[in-house]
């Protein structure tokens, strides 16, 4: 699976953005995902999962309430969406293949290393 991020840009603090992963190859549909963000100068974080059908989602705490993962299989596609954003939001988000089959999640956050197939990110900033 090779993956493509967009949707990233400059937001005012409390605004929304929409980040979409297409994603190319046959595995999509039967792969869970995951979306990361990097933040200069810090390792890969965790902010949220969902399994292959769409059903099952996960957040980091920091996504809670404001973030929302979901994903259209016949678009070979997941999306981020993300509402009252703060200057803490910005980084560069990276969606990512869970390399793990059928995940069990019992902690969090989930582990970067975890995760393959890393496409380039998309850089989201937000000014206060």
């Amino acid at each position: 699976v090779q993956l493509q991020a967009s949707g990233g840009g400059l937001v005012q603090a409390g605004g929304s953005l929409r980040l979409s992963c297409a994603a190319s190859g046959r595995t999509f549909s039967s792969s869970a995902m995951g979306w990361f963000r990097q933040a200069p100068g810090k390792e890969h974080e965790f902010v949220a999962h969902i399994s292959s059908s769409g059903e099952s989602k996960v957040y980091a705490d920091s996504a809670k309430g404001r973030f929302t993962i979901s994903r259209d299989n016949a678009k070979n596609t997941v999306y981020l969406q993300m509402n009252s954003l703060n200057p803490e939001d910005t980084a560069v988000y990276y969606c990512a293949v869970d390399l793990i089959q059928n995940r069990r999640i019992w902690n969090l956050p989930l582990p970067a290393a975890d995760f393959g197939s890393w496409g380039q990110g998309t850089l989201v900033t937000v000014s206060s």
